[in-house]
């Protein structure tokens, strides 16, 4: 639970020992095997996850074509608009490989708020991270070449085209498969 709990201070703020066991304390561990989905398309989020180990895509069909918005691993994840709207989701989470999870529920995500004073101000430190992180993914995704996409990319995520079907990373990085495979081959 240490990484959860550095991770919660990471994302949400400086908050104090106590208040981080006790937010600690609503997250629930889970494990979702290869293939199972953490969110479908259509269904409200109700749940924030921390994954610690494990890849989850986060995916959408759209005119019979799947398109991957993110491969997500060590880190927290939810279908943000969903979450904070509890509108029907556009996206599906689905484990590439076995997933550990700590989850907290919605209802429970209500008492943290209502525990925690000030907690509107470190969730608002949390959404403003997920936007620059978009931010910066929208730049790179603009002005890199497919090239520097892919060394962007692998640079920190080297372990993941050991463990995900190439044409998932082709396509959350905005190229062809086959762009990918030359890409990869001219590198080796």
């Amino acid at each position: 639970m240490q990484i959860l709990e550095e991770n919660i201070v990471s994302y949400f703020g400086e908050l104090s020992k106590s208040e981080v066991k006790s937010i600690v304390s609503y997250f629930k561990p889970s494990l979702l095997k290869k293939g199972e989905f953490h969110l479908e398309y259509g269904r409200r989020c109700e749940k924030l996850s921390f994954i610690s180990s494990g890849a989850l895509r986060i995916y959408r069909v759209s005119d019979e074509t799947e398109v991957t918005q993110w491969i997500a691993t060590n880190g927290f994840m939810t279908d943000l608009s969903s979450w904070i709207y509890q509108i029907p989701s556009r996206w599906n989470m689905q484990a590439l490989t076995d997933v550990e999870l700590h989850t907290i529920n919605r209802e429970d995500y209500i008492k943290v708020c209502k525990e925690i004073s000030n907690w509107h101000e470190f969730e608002k430190n949390f959404i403003a991270k997920c936007a620059i992180y978009m931010e910066e993914r929208i730049h790179n995704h603009l002005s890199m070449s497919a090239e520097q996409r892919f060394d962007f990319f692998y640079e920190s995520n080297k372990e993941l085209f050991n463990q995900v079907p190439l044409q998932y990373i082709a396509s959350m990085l905005g190229m062809t498969p086959e762009t990918l495979s030359r890409i990869r081959k001219a590198k080796t």
